[in-house]
Formats: structure tokens, C-alpha cells, sequence
């Protein structure tokens, strides 16, 4: 007997408030510059309800600052177009397309769709924004203040040899390209690329501001910065880095293997 299809599901990331973001933030600077109101339309307002585009463009082009409904059937993307300061805290929907609906040609982006009419169908958990792993992701965000302070304590009790550890270990996050190639094209790969610079970004906020607090040296704040960014990106593509010895050392690497010992002093 055949495996009936998983239903698709269509997702709309929202500010904290509810209200979905400009379709094009270019254009909303523009003319909001000019004094003119960026429509927008509150979701947490509408749940249950069809809800019609306030200022429809022309189909499918972004010639407005809100010229459409812009959806996605994989939430770990859900990111990309966010300013980087929207880019969380977020809210998280899940909508219907109703009427007409468009792409941009399925070899671009063909998780997108894009429609002038929606239906709200309820909120869900903000963690999908990161992917199929976002609870790991989340959680290990919230203990990054408490580990950079903990990182920069032992970094101060002995700071030759957390020196050499933290060196011999970047020296293999670069040479392997650990975090720049693994875990961002495996990111690609399964569709959680925007989650993934997402994360890595607020890690290396987190860790900065924590350690930076605590007393850290720049050069150790940089590094600090880079253990928390490995250490999500390694959470967040535990799933999809892991056959062989091979791909599960490159994980390690990613999680701090190397970081718990100190390394030697050089002859």
C-alpha cells in the first residue's frame, strides 16, 4: 500500500506584535522616508479568519513595500528576508494560500509561495523558525550568557594554556571548515540555511556581550564568539553531520571536542 503524501504546510513569520514585516525593506526605508505608512496586517488578530492583502502588487512582482502574502513550506528559511534585527524574536503562523498563488520559478526558491489572499490558521511554536532542531537550538541560546562567563572564568585562571587550547582547536574548525563549510552546506542541504545565520548571529551576540561583561581580553571574546557559534551550528546539524568517523569527529569539533584539556605548552 503507498504512503499517502505529507500534507504541506505553509508558514508566515511575524514581528513580536503580530504584524507581518514589508515584503521588501528597501522599498519600505524609500518610502517611509518620504512620510508615507508601510501597510501591514496583524495576524494574532485574524486567527480562524481569511484575511485579503491591504495593498496588492502586481503579480508576482515586489513593486511595493508589502506587495504580497509571502509563505513557506520549510520553516528552517523562514528567516531570510528579515532584517537582521527582526530576525527573532519572532512569532510563527500557520496560514492556508487561498485564491491565486505564485513563485518565482520552482528552481528559485521553490519553498516560497506568495498569494494576496490568506487564511490564519492557528500559532505555532516560534523554535520551527530554526529548523527541524530549534528546541535543541533555543535552549542552547539561552545558556550561552552562562557558559561565555563560564568560558571567560577559565580563560582568566590559566590564560597561556586556554590560549594554546582555543588556537589548536580553531586551527581545526578552519582547516577541516567545520562551521564554514560543513555545517553551512549541510545547513543548505536540508533547508535550514537563513536558521542556521540566524543562530550563528545571536550566539556570537550572546557570547560577546557575556564575555566582554566578565572581563575578556578582545582576543578572547573573539574566540569565545566562535566556540558559541560552533557550539549551535553543531546543535543544530547534530541530525545531518554524523555518518562515519569522519563526519561525527567534524561534529565533535563543532560541540568543543579539544576545548575541555589543556593543550600542551610549545617546546
Amino acid at each position: 500500500m503507498a504512503r499517502s503524501a505529507r500534507p504541506v504546510v505553509h508558514y508566515m513569520a511575524t514581528r513580536p506584535d503580530g504584524t507581518v514585516p514589508p515584503t521588501c525593506n528597501h522599498l519600505a526605508r524609500y518610502y517611509s522616508g518620504l512620510g508615507e505608512t508601510i501597510p501591514t496586517v496583524n495576524l494574532a488578530d485574524h486567527i480562524g479568519e481569511t484575511v485579503d492583502h491591504p495593498s496588492p502588487g502586481e503579480k508576482w512582482y515586489t513593486d511595493k513595500p508589502f506587495s504580497y502574502f509571502h509563505m513557506y513550506t520549510r520553516p528552517g528559511e523562514i528567516l531570510e528576508r528579515l532584517e537582521v534585527e527582526e530576525r527573532w524574536p519572532v512569532r510563527l503562523w500557520e496560514v492556508e494560500p487561498l485564491g491565486e498563488t505564485g513563485n518565482w520559478g520552482n528552481d528559485f526558491a521553490p519553498y516560497w509561495l506568495m498569494s494576496h489572499q490568506i487564511r490564519v490558521v492557528r500559532e505555532v511554536e516560534a523554535w520551527r523558525a530554526f529548523g527541524h532542531r530549534g528546541m535543541q537550538v533555543l535552549a542552547t541560546l539561552a545558556q550561552l550568557p552562562d557558559l561565555a562567563r563560564q568560558w571567560t572564568e577559565e580563560w582568566t585562571a590559566d590564560p597561556e594554556g586556554t590560549r594554546r587550547t582555543y588556537t589548536a582547536w580553531e586551527k581545526r574548525v578552519d582547516h577541516t571548515r567545520a562551521l564554514t563549510g560543513w555545517a553551512f552546506c549541510r545547513a543548505q542541504y536540508s533547508r535550514r540555511e537563513a536558521g542556521l545565520q540566524a543562530a550563528n548571529e545571536l550566539a556570537g551576540n550572546a557570547a560577546a556581550q557575556a564575555a566582554t561583561a566578565a572581563g575578556a581580553d578582545p582576543h578572547a571574546v573573539a574566540l569565545i564568539q566562535l566556540r558559541a557559534r560552533c557550539l549551535v551550528a553543531g546543535q543544530l546539524m547534530f541530525d545531518r553531520i554524523r555518518t562515519g568517523e569522519y563526519e561525527q569527529s567534524i561534529r565533535g569539533l563543532l560541540l568543543g571536542a579539544g576545548l575541555e584539556t589543556p593543550a600542551p605548552a610549545l617546546a
